[in-house]
């Protein structure tokens, strides 16, 4: 049974950083895309980043670009989404996911694995 599980969200302060957490099973994560996607009440789920497979390239959307970087790290099998300089615009809550395909993609059903998602919440 594949499974992922999200972590690390919480409450921060404008400016703050968080460092979220995806730890798979049932599944091994080296062998997917993984894309961390966010959805914030009355929104739709957005893609915010994705980390491939084939040459552990990046992508970013505009608005996170330069505050959000996302790794892998295929021994622990879990991928992770450190964010800083969190704003007002940031709060959601974040999923994890695995591509079906063999590329990143800012669709949601491009990703066939979810996780249940965290919750990222900026306020002073």
């Amino acid at each position: 049974q594949v499974q992922l599980v999200e972590s690390g969200g919480g409450l921060v302060q404008p400016g703050g950083s968080l460092r979220l957490s995806c730890e798979a099973s049932g599944v091994s994560l080296d062998d997917y895309p993984i894309g961390w996607f966010r959805q914030a009440p009355g929104k739709e789920r957005e893609a915010v980043s994705c980390i491939s497979t084939s040459d552990g390239s990046k992508e970013y959307i505009d608005p996170v670009e330069g505050r959000f970087f996302i790794t892998r790290d295929n021994a622990k099998n879990t991928a992770y989404l450190q964010v800083h300089s969190l704003n007002p615009e940031d709060p959601a809550v974040y999923y994890c996911a695995t591509s079906r395909s063999a590329y990143c993609s800012t669709w949601p059903y491009e990703y066939n694995y979810w996780g249940q998602g965290t919750q990222v919440t900026v306020s002073s």
